[in-house]
């Protein structure tokens, strides 16, 4: 699944001067099929009441999902883009960290469909995201 040569030191350097870089969001853990990476709650990921902003758990989900599809397929040959993303926030969380565990559950040859789930250092569930990646041929 996820080759077990990439460590996370490469991915928050691949990550640099990215929007993963401008939120703040930092890679912690890769396994066989699933990729964890942490978000601060703070100026840049809050809405104007303070709380973590939905968007920027989007995008959390997005870049967790998105880099693990990249990490499966042979980018010599292939992309991976978003296609669709669902994303259901069921917790709210003022400050601190909140970790997105993004795990693999349908890997095609198309389509890659990735279940991200976003929670707080309590391990309070904060959101719960669907992202479909969609594979294509590199253009030669």
């Amino acid at each position: 699944m996820i080759p077990n040569d990439i460590t996370t030191k490469h991915l928050n350097a691949v990550s640099k001067d990215t929007l993963l870089q401008n939120l703040g969001i930092e890679f912690t853990e890769i396994g066989n099929d699933y990729i964890i990476a942490r978000m601060p709650v703070n100026e840049k990921t809050q809405q104007p009441m303070g709380l973590l902003h939905g968007g920027a758990s989007a995008a959390l989900a997005e870049s967790i999902g998105s880099t693990g599809t990249y990490l499966m397929i042979d980018p010599e040959q292939k992309i991976a883009v978003g296609l669709e993303i669902n994303a259901n926030h069921v917790g709210s969380v003022h400050s601190g960290f909140v970790y997105g565990k993004g795990t693999i559950v349908h890997k095609g040859k198309t389509t890659h469909i990735w279940n991200i789930e976003i929670r707080d250092e309590k391990e309070k569930l904060i959101s719960i995201c669907r992202l479909t990646m969609l594979i294509l041929d590199r253009k030669k």
